[in-house]
């Protein structure tokens, strides 16, 4: 049964359960520090560049893979993205395929094997800074602003993969969605590394034509951040009426579709989800509902062309 994150996650000041929890951080902390040291020799046949994070979950990693896939096919490099199969993953791969050529093996480095053999040029995984198997050729961190490192504390004390310190090992920052303390953020992250490159970053709806924002809207999401698809419509001027939240990754069940589809009719409301949800739905049941499709805006795009070209096309 899928969780959803806990709340006391994302508070400033951690409440006493996050201390509690810390000796249970130990295995995180091991591999951390494993990861800090290791050394593994890079791969010379192919250029690999990995869009992860060290806050679990609801940061815009697919969405970043899918944007960074399409600007290094304008550099005209023969490209892939690449994912570890997790069986409770199959949104994210499936959405993946329809919109990249994805190669998705039990393994990172089965990945890079095939990917080789197909003579492709650049990998782009979703997700694996914490593979310890693979050594890429440019790591990008996303965050989003609103929840940004939570508590601070690492899994399960908070939401945190890794601590910030972390950000040392690492080339480019995602900064995506909108806070109050957004300066203060990037001068952390640059008191980490200076030479990290920052990019600011935001969802844009581009399905919006297929909408009557004058009808009501009842809303469900099953996504690491649901307040980024609310915040999306109601920025679009949708009149959302209800909304059900579900974990993240999250299965549906038919009695959890007869239920949204219950909820509507009472509210005489049109169904909308995110399109990593809809692809979870079987055809049988789509009837009646529609999802919202988002781009990733990146600010300043043509910097973030200037200096990957050069990593990704420098001689092996």
């Amino acid at each position: 049964m899928k969780l959803k994150k806990p709340k006391f996650w994302d508070l400033k000041r951690p409440k006493l359960i996050s201390y509690l929890l810390l000796p249970l951080t130990i295995p995180v902390i091991i591999n951390n520090l494993l990861l800090k040291y290791r050394s593994i020799k890079k791969i010379d046949k192919i250029k690999l560049i990995c869009v992860g994070n060290i806050y679990l979950g609801g940061t815009g990693k697919t969405p970043a893979t899918i944007k960074l896939f399409n600007i290094c096919k304008k550099l005209n490099l023969n490209i892939s993205a690449g994912k570890k199969f997790h069986s409770d993953q199959l949104d994210e791969e499936i959405i993946l395929k329809n919109k990249t050529n994805l190669i998705c093996e039990k393994s990172r480095r089965k990945v890079v094997e095939k990917a080789i053999k197909k003579n492709f040029d650049v990998v782009i995984f979703d997700d694996g800074l914490q593979d310890r198997t693979i050594n890429y050729d440019l790591k990008i961190v996303c965050f989003d602003l609103e929840n940004w490192i939570g508590n601070g504390f690492l899994i399960p004390s908070g939401p945190l993969r890794e601590k910030v310190d972390s950000l040392k090992k690492y080339d480019i920052v995602f900064l995506k969605g909108k806070c109050l303390d957004e300066e203060k953020i990037i001068k952390l992250i640059k008191d980490q590394n200076p030479k990290i490159k920052v990019f600011q970053s935001c969802y844009e709806a581009v399905n919006l034509i297929k909408f009557n924002v004058k009808n009501d809207y009842l809303i469900f999401s099953g996504i690491g951040n649901p307040n980024n698809f609310r915040n999306t419509l109601i920025e679009n001027n949708f009149n959302v009426v209800d909304e059900i939240i579900f974990p993240d990754h999250y299965q549906y069940k038919q009695e959890d579709i007869d239920n949204i589809k219950f909820r509507a009719k009472k509210l005489n409301a049109k169904i909308i989800t995110t399109e990593k949800d809809y692809v979870k739905i079987s055809e049988k049941n789509t009837d009646n509902i529609d999802f919202l499709e988002i781009d990733l805006k990146i600010k300043n795009e043509e910097d973030l062309i200037n200096f990957i070209n050069p990593i990704i096309n420098e001689k092996y």
